[in-house]
């Protein structure tokens, strides 16, 4: 949905409420005490009414947003904002689109927009990737070390789902791929700021993040010595170093877009608010096929997160 779209079709308060109304009515409004389904809606009071125990909730309860007091307004241009750039948003842009005067809230909608839980399946390429970050306060009297131990980079694990299709099949990725037997599409990514690459540390992502029937690539280092346990199968590869970003295609794609866009947008990053940064690059590069139902597909899974339904990605 473009901006002439979205300006004409919800242009005040009342029309963002009666579309969100619609769409809470069709996926139902599910009670926050008994869980029951069952309810009426009443005018006087706008709310929800349980049948069964009697409990009122407002068309704000009970979902995605819990306790936001936001206009309706707000929600529809951040979807909008979100679903329709390329490019990562910024809270402090959205903001000031909004011309609200409080940044917090802003920040909190928007994050909680971009709620995801979801696990990776299939293939998964893996490796680790080195962000530039300022220095800590505790680090800035301390001699700056060199090379992946700088106080200035800051560890990422990247996982992507890495799918192969026929050589035809997309053109674009054939074109990345130097083996155009083994051509691979990237569905979704997961990148995780991590305080080290211990074997320990980095098997805790693997069992939260992907499903235990994945498969894993990656190179032979030290640190995924025991990856193959928490999955079905691991495969790790002696890699040269001038290799890697040819045998783990995506992984480093995912890794350079990332940089590229954290500096274009974003600038210097302190190392605390990076993972916040790269959620949001994960949810636009996991959205790349959605097309024009993105902003339709938020908004569902606004209003039916709690009711328990279940979707791969957001």
């Amino acid at each position: 949905m473009n901006l002439l779209n979205v300006s004409k079709t919800f242009p005040n308060e009342a029309s963002c409420k009666r579309k969100w109304t619609a769409s809470r009515d069709h996926h139902g409004a599910i009670c926050s005490h008994c869980g029951s389904n069952a309810h009426y809606w009443k005018s006087d009071k706008e709310c929800y009414e349980c049948k069964i125990c009697k409990y009122g909730q407002s068309l704000k309860s009970n979902i995605i947003r819990l306790g936001s007091r936001l206009p309706f307004r707000y929600w529809f241009i951040a979807f909008h904002l979100l679903t329709s750039t390329k490019k990562s948003f910024s809270a402090k842009e959205l903001q000031r689109q909004l011309g609200h005067k409080y940044y917090e809230p802003i920040w909190t909608l928007l994050h909680k927009l971009r709620d995801a839980e979801y696990r990776l399946e299939g293939v998964i390429e893996f490796d680790e990737g080195f962000f530039s970050t300022e220095l800590q306060a505790d680090e800035k009297n301390k001699p700056l070390k060199r090379g992946r131990g700088s106080q200035k980079k800051s560890k990422v694990l990247v996982m992507s789902e890495s799918v192969p299709v026929q050589k035809n099949e997309n053109k674009k990725e054939c074109k990345k791929s130097s083996n155009k037997d083994k051509i691979r599409k990237v569905n979704h990514i997961k990148i995780f700021v991590i305080n080290d690459l211990k074997s320990e540390t980095i098997n805790s992502k693997v069992q939260k993040h992907i499903d235990k029937q994945a498969e894993i690539d990656s190179d032979n280092s030290t640190s995924y010595t025991n990856l193959g346990s928490p999955v079905a199968q691991h495969r790790p590869k002696v890699i040269p170093n001038e290799l890697i970003e040819k045998a783990l295609l995506w992984v480093h794609i995912a890794i350079s877009n990332a940089k590229r866009m954290l500096l274009d947008i974003f600038h210097d990053i302190k190392p605390e608010y990076l993972q916040n940064y790269l959620n949001g690059f994960c949810y636009k590069f996991n959205r790349k096929y959605f097309g024009e139902v993105q902003f339709e597909r938020l908004l569902v899974i606004s209003v039916a997160y709690k009711n328990q339904f279940r979707y791969h990605v957001l």
